[in-house]
């Protein structure tokens, strides 16, 4: 079987940490693979509003952000009460969005739990097209 293959960044730009909550965890008892794509999106929020970044629909502007694919690695477990460390990288800028990186470990053992890389176009709400790179939410983003 072939796994998807994530190239993390050479530096991770932004590090935070969350607890994993019972409203995390699946059948399995463990954290669900849907939610750790909501526990990143947390990461990313929080990681916007480091860089001055309110709304990801406002990032310049009218100028707002669609998620265009997603690709997850998971490498093990992460449990109830469990703390998880997010590191996040941007790479790969284009003429209308970016890549956003990420490794999540447990902060306890420092082990994997998942990569994860998402491609980020730039839109434009008011008129519903893509949109160009704003200079400016991209000087942010390389701050």
């Amino acid at each position: 079987m072939s796994r998807i293959q994530i190239q993390l960044p050479e530096k991770f730009i932004y590090e935070t940490t969350l607890t994993v909550r019972a409203s995390d965890l699946n059948y399995g008892a463990h954290v669900g693979h849907d939610r750790i794509l909501t526990l990143m999106q947390d990461v990313r929020v929080e990681f916007y509003r480091t860089r001055g970044i309110e709304n990801e629909l406002h990032l310049d502007g009218t100028i707002g952000q669609v998620i265009a694919d997603v690709g997850v690695v998971y490498k093990s477990e992460a449990f109830l009460g469990d703390e998880l460390f997010f590191q996040l990288g941007v790479s790969d800028f284009h003429r209308v969005g970016f890549d956003m990186l990420y490794r999540v470990t447990q902060k306890a053992s420092g082990k994997e739990v998942a990569l994860a890389k998402l491609a980020i176009i730039t839109f434009d709400y008011a008129v519903r097209k893509i949109a160009p790179l704003p200079p400016a939410f991209l000087s942010k983003l390389q701050s």
